[in-house]
Parts: C-alpha cells; sequence; structure tokens
C-alpha cells in the first residue's frame, strides 16, 4: 500500500469512523465538516438502535398499498404530500418498484450483509478502546395487534433463514422483557432480538474522533466544499475561497454529497428524507424502558439513553426545511405516552428533525466512482450508525487497495449502471 493524503468530506458517524480506518491503514487523511463538530445532522439526534435483523428495506411488500393511509392518517410513519416535485415522485416510484419480494430479498440480503459485518466491526472497536456510549443491549419489537404479526410472518421467516437469533413473544413474554410497559396499550406479542443493541450516537462519533485524532486525522469545522475537479495526480477541493489537493477524496456527506457528484456528471437517485426525535429527561425510573424497542405499527423507536429516553421515527417525504411539523412530533408523543406514560413529560420534551441520505432500494453505495480517486459512503438511509463502522473499515480497505473483507456485489456505484 502506498500512504496517500485522503481528505474525508463529511463529519457524521459514517465520515469519523471512515477517517479512523483509513488513518489506522497508514494515510494522511482531513476531515472535511461544514459543522463546527463532528455528528451535527443525521448523526445528532437519531433513535441509536444498532438493530442488525431489523435493517431491512423501506420498501416491504405491500407498501404500496399502504401509501393511501398513510397520505390521509393524523398519525402516520410516513407522511408524504401531494406536490410537484418530480423528483421526489420518480424516487416513489423506483422505491415502489423494490417492494416486489425478490427485489426485497435481494435489497435484505445486502443490507444485512454491511449490517452484520457492521455489527462485529463495532463490538470490536468498543472492546479494543473500552467505549461508553450509553449503550444498552437487546432491541424488543411491539406488535400492537393481531394483524401487525401477522404481516411481520414475512421478515420473521427471512430472519430464521439467515439464521438471526430472535424469540417471537406472545403479550405476556414481551411484559416480561420490559415490565414496565403500559398495561393499558393493546399488545398483542413482541419480536426480541437479543444480539441487536442501541446507543448514544453523536457520544460514540465524538469519542472516535479523539481517537482518530489521537492516530493523526486532522479535522476541519467550519469548512464547506463547493465543489471537486479532477487533477492529473489526484483530486482538486474547492473550500470555501480556497484550493486544495489531495491524492484522494470520500464523500460520506449524505444528501450534500449529491451537488457535488452531479457537478462530476454522477447522477444518483438519492433522496433526503427526514425523521424526527424527541428527548426527554426521565422523571420515574421505575416506569421507563430498561433498552430499546421499536413499535410495529408507527414505526417508532424508543430507546433509552441513560437519565433520558428517545423517541424516534417518521419518514417524512413532505419537507426538505428544518422545521418541525405538527404532525411528526403527535405521533412521537403519542407513542410514548401509549408505552410509557409515566416515565417522562414527552409534551415537553426537546424536539429534532434531521434527514437521511435514502435510495429507493436501500442498500448503501460504497468504495470508487467513475471518477478516478473519488470514493463515496453514502446512502445509508435510518441505519447509517448500524452500519457506519463497516462501511468506514470497506471503503478504507478499497481506498489502499485491500480487498474488502465482505462480499462487495450489489453495494457498490456499479448496481446504478
Amino acid at each position: 500500500m502506498t500512504q496517500k493524503q485522503v481528505a474525508v468530506i463529511g463529519g457524521g458517524v459514517v465520515g469519523v469512523c471512515t477517517a479512523y480506518f483509513l488513518a489506522a491503514a497508514g494515510h494522511e487523511v482531513s476531515v472535511i465538516e461544514r459543522h463546527q463538530n463532528v455528528a451535527q445532522e443525521a448523526s445528532f439526534a437519531n433513535a441509536g438502535v444498532i438493530a442488525s435483523g431489523f435493517a431491512t428495506p423501506w420498501a416491504p411488500p405491500g407498501v404500496p398499498a399502504k401509501m393511501l393511509s398513510y397520505l390521509f392518517g393524523s398519525e402516520a410513519p410516513v407522511m408524504l404530500k401531494p406536490t410537484f416535485d418530480r423528483a421526489l415522485w420518480r424516487w416513489v416510484r423506483r422505491w415502489m418498484n423494490e417492494s416486489e419480494l425478490d427485489r426485497y430479498r435481494i435489497n435484505r440480503d445486502r443490507i444485512h450483509r454491511i449490517v452484520f459485518y457492521s455489527r462485529d466491526i463495532l463490538r470490536q472497536l468498543r472492546d479494543y478502546y473500552q467505549l461508553e456510549y450509553e449503550q444498552t443491549q437487546g432491541v424488543l419489537q411491539l406488535f400492537r395487534t393481531e394483524k401487525d404479526m401477522k404481516s411481520a410472518e414475512p421478515a420473521i421467516a427471512l430472519l430464521a433463514e439467515s439464521d438471526v437469533p430472535h424469540q417471537l413473544l406472545d403479550a405476556d413474554g414481551a411484559r416480561a422483557i420490559e415490565p414496565a410497559l403500559a398495561p393499558h396499550t393493546a399488545l398483542a406479542g413482541g419480536l426480541y432480538m437479543p444480539q441487536d443493541e442501541a446507543g448514544n450516537c453523536p457520544l460514540f462519533a465524538k469519542r472516535m474522533k479523539q481517537i482518530a485524532s489521537s492516530i493523526g486525522v486532522q479535522f476541519h469545522f467550519a469548512s464547506e466544499v463547493q465543489a471537486i475537479e479532477p487533477e492529473s495526480r489526484g483530486v482538486g477541493l474547492q473550500i470555501d475561497d480556497k484550493k486544495f489537493s489531495a491524492d484522494a477524496i470520500v464523500l460520506a456527506a449524505g444528501a450534500d454529497s449529491v451537488p457535488l457528484l452531479k457537478a462530476l456528471g454522477i447522477h444518483l437517485p438519492l433522496y433526503p428524507v427526514k425523521g424526527y426525535s424527541a428527548t426527554a429527561l426521565i422523571k420515574n425510573f421505575d416506569q421507563a424502558p430498561q433498552a430499546a424497542l421499536l413499535d410495529e405499527a408507527y414505526k417508532v423507536a424508543i430507546t433509552r439513553m441513560g437519565n433520558r429516553i428517545r423517541v424516534s421515527g417518521t419518514a417524512d417525504f413532505a419537507s426538505r426545511e428544518s422545521e418541525l411539523l405538527d404532525r411528526a412530533i403527535r405521533t412521537l408523543v403519542k407513542v410514548g405516552y401509549d408505552w410509557f406514560p409515566d416515565a417522562a413529560n414527552y409534551a415537553n420534551a426537546t424536539f429534532w428533525s434531521g434527514a437521511s441520505s435514502m435510495l429507493p432500494d436501500g442498500p448503501p453505495l460504497l468504495g470508487a466512482t467513475p471518477i478516478r480517486n473519488v470514493f463515496v459512503n453514502i446512502g445509508h438511509g435510518s441505519s447509517g450508525w448500524a452500519m457506519a463502522a463497516g462501511s468506514g473499515k470497506v471503503v478504507a480497505d478499497i481506498v489502499s487497495g485491500y480487498a474488502p473483507e465482505i462480499d462487495m456485489d450489489g453495494l457498490t456505484m456499479t448496481r446504478y449502471g
């Protein structure tokens, strides 16, 4: 391997992990981030769930039939309003086409390949550096009705096919895992994933930033890349009003990667999808969750983070702005009160929204692009935290000229031609 000067564009958890592994491989690495610290956008207040078994494409079989109800429901996991945004409707059409069972299986297998690898890499990092990031063990999916349980049967069967450890529980079994679940909320059963976990994503990213800095990574904050220009021996970067050169760059800036790639002639169906969260201080620890849960009906996660509860969810295609939509907030508050009504005052929580970049089929894009010395680590959607460590290691291996430790079929730019 030849040592390279590598610029990583984007300081979210994906970019930080990429920078760490590049530096660990012997490269001279700089991270370019437009905010004042790492993990300030999609990584900032996300659900924190690292649920390998639940990391699946967002277009499961049957989703087209549900879209109409999502359009008019007062509380719904997906918000999509009538609009003349042609890019959105092209994306939605491709997304729905991926819901066919055969396509879903292919996409799920690709996602699982990187997610399970990432889980192993994360555990190695945690054990080696003795990392603490408010992590909890186990994730419990809650089914409010028998219909919800029935709808989940194909996904559960796929877990069995993949030898993913899981336990299908009745209502009593689910309450044994989480005794504080409210007795008045309808509960048909649950699906427990003992090997999955949750944790504070920005806390992890900041700890990894410290470790990366200790092995030579330079972080440049309040710096925004305006353009990328191929050069004879590397890549040029226009940062604010100055020009810099690097041997290679890795784009890990989520949806902000799109205009930079477009200027290079690379067009990808990457679309920003907003998610929301409510983070509230626990007022009654006996009535708070012990770990992480997923409400299947509303596609909302409830995560315990130290002395706080975070309720997260909603896929918002309705707005690209940063405002908090009342409909999304109502959904989060409702789910919090439904399951753990005495644990916190959710109405007075700290609310947040942030956009994740999503591809219609689901798996991320990792590695080389048609432009020499330009690499990508993008398109992780809402599973960026679950894929960050493995994606960073894979891309660092590719930049270094090494073969990745997993099969890269369907995880590279070639799947989009």
